[in-house]
């Protein structure tokens, strides 16, 4: 089973309980869906107080010209749980007198999330599915599971601190730093332990970073190792995500020479 917001109920307690059936395509007619699209092509990231809207644009066929779509839903694919809701409205682009774009818009509020499920929201993390029902102008209509897979992603959060910023060619320095990533069950961030962040660095006058070793993070996300300083220039930590949670890029951190 799983559990969606009403589409109205941003924020509220009231819950719609929906079955998670097995993939199938059932229904009336030659109307068909040839292609979906999710947020572009890209992951969708959440934290614990923005709001985050995405499309889900489809491609429709039907011999008598599209209507648009009547149904839209997505969750994770192997718990069966989502939090995204829709609104009803899409938007449909004709193509030909046969095929149309049609787009229907996701919506995901972070203070509502905990209250979607009877699980901890975290295991929502992962690869979603989406389901559809199109309908064509001469009345045909398809039901359409599993017509896309994309991720939903934990949003991170990463740091870099170096001490000191300014020291005599060859001396080493601690890169610290630490790694943390939205929880939805209580919306704050919390240290991310044991994940393997890459730490980078950038010659000053130069424009790229480059890997120059890759350290685990600790008890509570925390980062630190040490670098010999053989020129000025900026350090950062790279960390490239996971299934459930986003990549994250620190900000860099300068040190000059004296």
């Amino acid at each position: 089973m799983r559990r969606t917001p009403g589409a109205a109920a941003v924020g509220a307690a009231a819950l719609v309980l929906v079955a998670a059936t097995g993939a199938h395509a059932e229904g009336r007619g030659d109307v068909r869906v040839t292609k979906t699209v999710v947020n572009g092509g890209k992951n969708v990231t959440v934290g614990t107080s923005s709001t985050v809207r995405y499309p889900i644009t489809v491609t429709v066929k039907d011999d008598s010209g599209v209507k648009g779509i009547t149904d839209l839903s997505t969750f994770n694919k192997t718990n069966g749980y989502g939090f995204a809701t829709w609104d009803g409205d899409s938007s449909c682009v004709k193509r030909s007198a046969t095929v149309s774009v049609c787009t229907g818009t996701m919506t995901i509020g972070p203070g509502w999330i905990a209250d979607s499920d009877d699980i901890d929201s975290n295991r929502v993390a992962g690869v979603w599915q989406v389901n559809a029902t199109v309908k064509a102008k001469d009345g045909d209509y398809w039901i359409s599971d599993h017509i896309a897979e994309y991720k939903v992603k934990r949003a991170s959060r990463l740091t870099t601190v170096i001490a000191p910023t300014r020291v005599a060619q060859g001396t080493k320095v601690t890169v610290s730093g630490k790694l943390s990533r939205a929880d939805w069950e209580d919306l704050k961030y919390h240290g991310f332990s044991g994940q393997e962040v890459r730490l980078q660095y950038k010659k000053a006058g130069t424009a790229h970073y480059r890997t120059v070793k890759t350290v685990r993070t600790g008890s509570a996300g925390r980062l630190s190792t040490k670098v010999t300083v053989t020129a000025a220039g900026s350090w950062r930590w790279y960390f490239p995500g996971t299934t459930t949670t986003a990549r994250i890029v620190s900000a860099g951190d300068a040190v000059g020479l004296r």
